[in-house]
């Protein structure tokens, strides 16, 4: 762990942020990193054989094509090989290999028709293009060429587990059975650490998080989408760097019917394990992020076109951290935003350290005991707005129509009251609600936290956490 932690690519990384963030940031961001890299105990294991032989035979009458489309440039002959031959080992049976190749060399065509003819397996297709268009050109030709009932998209250098599409086939299965088919699925992904020849960073994702993927493009990595809106939506060249993201952002928009107060995001699916490993090597985004700084810069436009496409008034900002974003709305997002019901912060006890705020369902307090400079690893997710199951009743506001919903469940009426909060050398103002009539321990706060998010829920309306909202407590805990 210790090379991984000094090569040469950390430090490049490490003065650019530095530069942008200064010391103090880059002495917490550092930290930070250190600290998950000594935990970091991960071993991907692959499904055995007997596994994926009864996947094989389980779905083995599906009727459902997926068809990979992989745009191809300038592919190392070994990377490519490995990334067919994933799609080949795969246990469900019923795939297509598109590749689109904008190649200027013969190269990669050599390899791909060698391997055809090798394996005489004419689910591959390989298609040379007269030119190279840019990323979403180029693999906008492979949508075209596409036939499958779901479009998966895989770069040219990574490569899947033998289980992928299984686990899709089986969530398409099933939510076509029950008349909720899926329009987007993704799954968890890894870093396949080219140098070490091992897999790291398992990137553990949550399901569906509407103000998450307003904030960063966490879904990523492995993505299959329903064929007929991906050959209507596509890819846009302009956003050329955060294609993906821009896609994912339009599928939402596309579950989102007018009129409708949320986006219909039962059908978007995660499936909670690894099927993706992401090849880190020096030209990799999976290694260096500041090798496509552009990407951010398309990310930022991406988001302000949805943000404008659904009418809310906002300004996207870029994080501390490239690729993460923050919306701020106007006047707020309470009132920005029909389908928000009640917002809420965090809040830091007497040692700088996050001891309530957002909830999961289980009650947990999402972040409990980070540092509060910290941001939650590589991923960041601590510094970004979320939906969640509810916000500590001491730092939150909710919608006026669900107020009622304040007194059914605490008694008192609601009020809110007014409070000044530093960030960094700045103070503002904010708006909270008024519990001083409250008489509780912690685990009273959690409860009343936990019944007013699900009674706001219930009522259809989102619960949003929000880390830029910060209030301290004189408590230990």
């Amino acid at each position: 762990m210790g090379n991984r932690i000094l090569r040469i690519d950390n430090v490049r990384k490490t003065v650019n942020y530095l530069k942008k963030n200064g010391l103090a940031g880059t002495f917490y961001a550092a930290a930070e990193r250190v600290q998950e890299e000594k935990k970091a105990d991960y071993r991907y294991q692959s499904p055995s054989a007997e596994t994926l032989a009864k996947q094989r035979e389980e779905t083995e009458d599906y009727p459902y094509l997926f068809s990979i489309v992989v745009p191809a440039y300038e592919t190392k002959e070994a990377y490519l090989r490995e990334m067919i031959a994933s799609v080949q080992a795969q246990s469900y049976a019923r795939w297509e290999l598109v590749i689109v190749d904008a190649s200027a060399g013969d190269a990669v065509e050599r390899t791909v028709r060698h391997m055809i003819h090798e394996s005489g397996d004419l689910r591959i297709r390989y298609s040379r293009l007269s030119e190279n268009i840019g990323i979403a050109g180029n693999t906008n030709a492979g949508i075209d060429l596409a036939g499958g009932d779901y479009i998966a998209l895989l770069d040219h250098d990574d490569f899947i587990t033998p289980d992928a599409l299984y686990e899709m086939a089986v969530l398409v299965h099933r939510g076509r059975q029950e008349g909720c088919p899926p329009a987007l699925l993704y799954s968890d992904e890894d870093k396949y650490d080219e140098g070490l020849k091992t897999f790291v960073f398992p990137n553990k994702k949550r399901e569906f998080n509407l103000d998450l993927i307003l904030s960063n493009n966490y879904i990523c990595h492995f993505m299959a989408v329903e064929a007929g809106l991906m050959k209507r939506l596509k890819l846009r060249a302009d956003y050329d760097g955060a294609q993906d993201y821009d896609l994912v952002l339009r599928v939402v928009d596309s579950l989102w019917a007018a009129g409708a107060r949320a986006p219909q995001t039962a059908r978007i699916c995660h499936i909670p394990k690894v099927l993706y490993h992401w090849r880190s090597h020096r030209d990799s985004t999976a290694l260096n992020t500041g090798s496509k700084t552009y990407a951010y810069k398309a990310g930022r436009r991406a988001l302000a076109d949805f943000c404008a496409g659904r009418g809310f008034k906002a300004e996207v900002e870029h994080s501390l951290h490239l690729g993460f974003y923050r919306i701020a709305y106007e006047p707020d997002l309470l009132g920005a935003r029909r389908d928000v019901g009640m917002t809420g912060g965090r809040i830091l006890d007497g040692k700088n350290r996050i001891f309530a705020g957002g909830c999961d369902e289980e009650g947990r307090c999402l972040f409990e005991g980070l540092p509060a400079r910290f941001t939650g690893g590589s991923t960041h997710l601590a510094a970004l707005i979320q939906d969640c199951a509810a916000v500590d009743i001491r730092c939150m506001r909710m919608r006026e129509e669900l107020q009622p919903l304040f007194y059914e469940i605490t008694g008192l009426p609601y009020r809110e009251k007014s409070l000044t909060v530093r960030e960094g050398k700045e103070k503002r103002e904010i708006r909270i609600a008024d519990v001083s009539g409250l008489t509780c321990d912690e685990a009273g706060y959690r409860k009343l936290s936990m019944a007013l998010g699900e009674a706001v829920r219930r009522e259809g309306y989102l619960v949003v956490w929000d880390p830029g909202i910060t209030i301290r407590l004189r408590v230990c805990l």
